[in-house]
């Protein structure tokens, strides 16, 4: 109960933080701030051992804002509900999915990216990419023990266009960190391909 409640704690900590860093960021922007939502497919695999081989579609939705330092660079930070999708390769000791059975993993992502200004079409992003895994409970072991780590870290490198008030973007995620929670022996990381449509506000 106490792991519980301090896992709660540093959660509400951790947005607070990014709520501040945005917020401070926005108030000294000299070129402008803005707001948006966005959508889009996401082509997603877990890379492991575990699991077959190939990118699966699922999908993401949230906002972003968009905080310019100068005409050059800025700062894009988004919430993102970004759902990765994979498919079992093998039967895994003490796991309820069999094989080749489909596996969705749900986050609550928050990217915070560099913004490049390539003219006022083009933008390039990249930065790092924080998430945390909203459907724990929904992959266990028969023990209690929870299947997937409870957070994920990866790196996001991308191309936006700017139409007015549509952005058309694609990029890729790469996870960094290890979500296998159950054995050392078997690394398993995230990987997506991002394809959307942002509208801003």
């Amino acid at each position: 109960m106490a792991v519980i409640k301090e896992t709660i704690t540093m959660k509400k900590l951790f947005f607070a933080s990014i709520a501040f860093f945005v917020l401070q960021f926005a108030a000294n922007a000299q070129a402008g701030f803005r707001l948006g939502a966005k959508a889009g497919l996401n082509m997603s695999q877990v890379v492991g051992t575990s699991f077959n081989s190939g990118f699966y579609y699922s999908y993401h939705l949230g906002g972003f804002a968009e905080i310019d330092i100068n005409k050059l660079i800025g700062i894009q930070p988004e919430v993102l509900w970004n759902q990765s999708t994979t498919q079992s390769a093998s039967s895994l000791s003490g796991i309820n999915f069999n094989p080749n059975q489909n596996v969705t993993l749900n986050y609550l992502s928050i990217p915070i990216l560099l913004r490049v200004s390539l003219g006022s079409l083009i933008t390039l992003n990249a930065g790092p990419q924080f998430s945390i895994l909203m459907n724990k409970n929904d992959n266990l072991l028969t023990n209690g023990q929870q299947a997937f780590a409870n957070g994920d870290f990866g790196m996001v490198g991308g191309l936006t266009l700017n139409l007015k008030t549509f952005r058309l973007y694609g990029r890729y995620v790469v996870g960094l960190k290890d979500i296998n929670d159950i054995s050392q022996q078997a690394k398993w990381t995230n990987q997506q391909i991002q394809l959307g449509v942002g509208l801003k506000l």
